[in-house]
């Protein structure tokens, strides 16, 4: 099987290979929004193709119309609660805004019905006039149209100026777009494009600032329609409330909304009667509910984001209290403290949780892709069938070592074989008491196939002197796949056998060369 140019030995980080087209047609998607596939379907069909007249719903221009429809809702969830409490001292302009804004939402009601759905059972997309019109006109075409409603404009058509609660109860339909809000949120929370914990975060906040902004908008209206002025929480400070300016107002109320939430209560504003301290009652109520719900949020965001770190401090200590209790050699030592970095860095990538998750035909691609130009260049593996390797690097398992540790040691039992994709490793054996360094291993290069050939204790222990990642394969595993392969297997004995006879004659050469030099000394005079 083979790879592109752009897979490289490397394991970290990098995605499974994909043909051109297909890494286009997944790049800057929404994860959580796409279309399942049906049945027997491939990933080189095309989209359905809808209807005529119909708007599809991953249309980009239709993506930028509920951009805009969003900004709309913001607005009408800003003016209508001010318009609830300071209705009559409003000019018309805010209202002919209104009735604009009402206009865009009466477009978006009537281009709903021509916007394919996708079934929530069989996850196809449906383009049928019919099954979408049934659909919303059951769903929330009704609250969609008394939100659209104009009542305010309406009422001056047949001369009613009045602004009783009725009218202002009727405008407060709008608020109903907020459910458009809600859904975005949900989406933009699924959104590999976007930071959870900062959309997380904004989330929670419109969500207090608007219930602030309600809130002051609400405790207004109570003292402004209240029948003595001067008893209100408003009135009792600013006697002719009614005469300042509508920011002056608007910025009190906020102040008392705040204060409130916040329990801080100054006592400069307080209930004054009966209505003000009922509503000053339920607002506290909701205020404990809103206020463990912020702490909950924020809580599990800051967990999320600093429980690894927690972790990892206290490992290090405890393995740091271990080694002193035990006065084990500071060589040792910082082997432990080594591997621990190195594991807390790895478990960041979440490389072997992705692949646990993925099916094993899909594991044998990534690591068909990730590892076969490493192994295929290996000595070992030297004229054997691309189908051999592709068994090996299947059974094959990556690993990270730090600095200074020790993969295997001498006179270890054979049980895996080892291959160093990156980093340096260190070849050395205990001699006369001593340990000596007997060679260095390259990027390349195998690890204890001396051992694991000839089924004898390893001859030398192997430590790496930079992070290093080796590939390791069980001997079992690997003497069962050349029992399978048996012509690719006598060539891998061929070739550890002709490496052997190799290094026997460079031990032989060497010899001979010292003994030589030995009896040239002796006949020096």
């Amino acid at each position: 099987m083979a790879c592109p140019s752009f897979c490289t030995s490397s394991w970290a980080p990098r995605l499974p290979c994909f043909d051109g087209d297909s890494s286009n047609r997944f790049r800057g998607r929404n994860l959580s929004g796409d279309l399942l596939p049906s049945l027997g379907a491939t990933t080189t069909q095309q989209p359905p193709k809808l209807r005529r007249h119909l708007v599809s719903p991953y249309d980009p221009r239709y993506k930028v119309w509920e951009i805009f429809l969003i900004l709309l809702v913001v607005y009408s969830a800003w003016i209508c609660p001010l318009e609830f409490a300071f209705l009559r001292y409003l000019p018309r302009a805010p209202f002919i805004v209104d009735d604009v804004v009402n206009g865009f939402f009466a477009v978006d009601i009537v281009l709903t019905f021509f916007v394919p759905y996708v079934d929530s059972k069989s996850y196809l997309l449906v383009d049928d006039p019919r099954k979408i019109a049934v659909r919303y006109l059951s769903s929330w075409f009704a609250f969609d149209v008394c939100s659209t409603f104009p009542f305010h404009s309406i009422s001056l058509l047949f001369n009613r100026h009045d602004h009783s609660l009725g009218l202002k109860f009727l405008n407060a339909l709008r608020l109903w777009r907020l459910r458009r809000v809600s859904s975005l949120f949900a989406r933009l929370e699924k959104d590999i494009r976007f930071n959870y914990a900062v959309i997380r975060c904004t989330k929670l906040i419109s969500v207090t600032l608007f219930a602030i902004h309600c809130a002051g908008c609400i405790n207004y209206l109570i003292a402004d329609r209240y029948p003595d002025p001067r008893r209100t929480w408003i009135g009792a400070s600013m006697p002719d409330f009614r005469e300042a300016g509508l920011w002056v107002r608007y910025v009190t109320s906020l102040y008392w909304s705040i204060t409130t939430m916040t329990t801080t209560g100054y006592g400069d504003l307080h209930a004054e009667n009966t209505r003000e301290m009922l509503f000053g009652i339920a607002y506290m109520l909701f205020n404990l509910w809103l206020t463990a719900y912020l702490i909950g949020n924020m809580t599990n965001l800051v967990v999320h984001s600093t429980s690894r770190t927690r972790d990892f401090r206290d490992m290090v200590q405890a393995a740091s209290e271990f080694a002193a209790r035990n006065q084990l050699p500071q060589q040792i030592e910082e082997q432990m403290l080594n591997h621990i970095c190195l594991r807390f860095r790895t478990e960041g990538l979440k490389q072997q949780e992705t692949l646990e998750i993925l099916p094993k035909a899909m594991r044998a691609s990534i690591s068909i892709c990730l590892f076969f130009p490493v192994v295929q260049g290996s000595y070992l593996f030297k004229g054997v069938s691309s189908g051999f390797i592709q068994q090996l690097v299947t059974e094959m398992q990556a690993e990270y070592f730090a600095p200074k540790e020790d993969v295997m040691l001498q006179n270890d039992k054979p049980s895996d074989l080892h291959l160093l994709v990156s980093g340096a490793v260190d070849v050395l054996a205990f001699l006369d008491g001593t340990e000596q360094i007997f060679g260095k291993a390259a990027e390349g290069e195998l690890l204890g196939e001396t051992g694991v050939m000839s089924n004898k204790p390893q001859p030398f222990t192997f430590r790496t002197t930079k992070p290093s990642q080796i590939l390791k394969i069980s001997r079992s595993k690997l003497m069962d796949i050349m029992q399978e392969n048996r012509e690719d297997g006598q060539i891998i004995r061929s070739n550890f056998h002709q490496k052997l006879r190799m290094e026997q004659r460079l031990y032989i050469a060497m010899h001979q060369d010292d003994r030589v030099s030995a009896s040239e000394q002796r006949l020096d005079p």
